[in-house]
């Protein structure tokens, strides 16, 4: 595990309404934290907060990274940052498309903070916005979505943004779709900390999903790698270190590529690609859930490069 300045892991139990929603909260550095909900599926009782967010407090207000699942889901992680900071939330980083990136951005707006996302973020948040509030009213239940609305970016990037505010400086970089195409890390150097969105899945299997780019999620992780950080935030699970967010995503994608090209060269099929081996990676959460579409979506997508 990397070598955390102030280590701190806090249990706060959030009340909305009648709902408890958990998140664990790590702190990094003096002014960073990670905001990690569980590794299980959106549920009612976590508002569509299965996701790990970032928090970077400075003299001049705080920068959230990723707004939250819900509109509720966003007041809950509100009241977390209050116990945390008196700072004002200014400024909200959605990292990708999926919903807990950015579905909760109403809110943030309500409270005077300014949106950032990459434009290739924003297109995947308004071609999928209507079906991911159609699958969150199944998931978390239509009470706990009241009040969610569509909300997008006042500020929007091509490859790179950098974010001042106090004496903070961070950097926003997307380099190539990974699990969305809007795929976007951030870099804070201050602290020799990268919030990955969904770049970067831990202790839990990633998902390979029709709108994932299995090819171009290495080169996204090869970028955030290459700064060499000393602490990594996923987009799932609990702060890391490199070698850690290696072995549980590259080298999942990097298997699982490796296999399906020699299933393909051997003239495999769509049917018989679920069987592809991916054993190494048993120890992940949610593996036999979701290996074996992985491997389908993945011949999908390499057939034909």
């Amino acid at each position: 595990m990397t070598r955390i300045l102030t280590s701190l892991i806090l249990l706060f139990t959030l009340l909305t309404g009648p709902v408890r929603a958990e998140m664990t909260v790590t702190q990094i550095t003096a002014d960073s934290f990670a905001l990690v909900g569980p590794t299980s599926n959106r549920s009612p009782e976590n508002l569509g907060n299965n996701s790990t967010h970032g928090l970077i407090v400075t003299s001049k207000g705080a920068i959230l990274i990723d707004a939250g699942g819900s509109y509720q889901g966003a007041q809950a992680i509100h009241t977390l940052i209050r116990s945390l900071t008196d700072q004002p939330v200014k400024f909200v980083i959605n990292t990708g498309g999926q919903d807990h990136r950015w579905i909760g951005n109403s809110y943030w707006k309500e409270q005077g903070a300014t949106i950032i996302a990459s434009a290739d973020a924003v297109a995947d948040q308004t071609a999928r916005a209507s079906m991911q509030q159609t699958a969150l009213t199944a998931l978390i239940g239509a009470d706990k979505l009241s009040g969610t609305t569509p909300a997008y970016a006042d500020i929007t990037f091509d490859e790179r943004y950098d974010l001042s505010l106090g004496d903070t400086t961070l950097h926003l970089s997307h380099v190539a779709a990974a699990h969305t195409p809007g795929d976007t890390f951030v870099w804070h150097p201050a602290a020799k900390t990268v919030f990955t969105g969904d770049i970067v899945y831990i202790r839990r299997i990633l998902g390979v999903m029709e709108f994932s780019s299995g090819a171009t999620w290495l080169d996204a992780f090869d970028a955030l790698a290459a700064l060499h950080p000393d602490h990594v935030v996923p987009g799932h699970g609990p702060v890391t270190d490199l070698a850690t967010a290696t072995r549980d995503t590259r080298d999942y994608l990097d298997n699982l590529r490796s296999k399906m090209r020699d299933y393909i060269d051997e003239g495999g099929d769509i049917i018989g690609s679920v069987d592809v081996d991916q054993s190494a990676f048993a120890y992940l959460e949610n593996f036999d859930t979701l290996a074996r579409r992985n491997a389908q979506e993945m011949f999908s997508q390499m057939e034909w490069e």
